[in-house]
């Protein structure tokens, strides 16, 4: 019988702090049931397995940033709301590295039906480049090369792969101001409508 209070809910939440305090790939269903003082059954009439347990920890952390971003960005757009936006991103991996590893894991659709939270996100970040003129296939491929710049930055600095002494900080606006641009003058395509 399972543990009274249990449930797939705090056992998500405590998935996601144990993988911000050791790793997603500590995250496992034996670590789980020692933080709660179970045995490793009492975990599986929750969840079917460690692969459940951790779409569940990238679905929660995935609203959990989309919640942030889409607070940072209300009420701005263009420059302003991408650097809300990247501002956002970036704290959350930074504050949250277990959760910020999770929401990289690809997850299939019939894993996420339940979920708005990954419509969400791609509702905010065409939101936004929306207000740079941009229109699809443009959007899919700003928002790849945005995801990319961002997911590295923050992939670099979380694992120390930043040596030179200038500070992070300013590397960082920097890089803003650049993608900034770059969104402002996105390359028109000769197949296509000019924007």
């Amino acid at each position: 019988m399972a543990r009274a209070g249990l449930n797939a809910a705090r056992l998500t939440a405590a998935a996601a702090e144990l993988a911000d305090e050791v790793g997603l790939e500590q995250v496992t269903v034996s670590a789980l049931a020692r933080r709660f003082g179970v045995k490793d059954a009492s975990i599986y009439s929750h969840v079917r397995s460690l692969r459940e347990l951790r779409v569940r920890v990238a679905l929660l952390g995935g609203a959990e940033m989309t919640e942030r971003i889409a607070a940072a960005v209300a009420g701005r757009a263009g420059r302003d709301a991408l650097v809300a936006f990247a501002d956002a991103y970036r704290r959350y991996a930074l504050d949250h590295p277990g959760r910020y590893a999770a929401t990289q894991m690809r997850v299939a659709p019939e894993e996420a039906a339940d979920t708005a939270g990954l419509r969400r996100s791609v509702e905010l970040t065409h939101g936004m480049l929306r207000a740079y003129g941009l229109a699809e296939p443009d959007l899919t491929d700003a928002g790849r090369l945005l995801r990319a710049a961002l997911h590295g930055y923050v992939h670099l600095e979380a694992t120390g792969g930043f040596a030179h002494p200038r500070a992070v900080e300013e590397s960082w606006a920097r890089s803003l101001d650049a993608l900034h641009v770059l969104l402002d003058n996105w390359p028109r395509r000769a197949d296509g409508p000019a924007r």
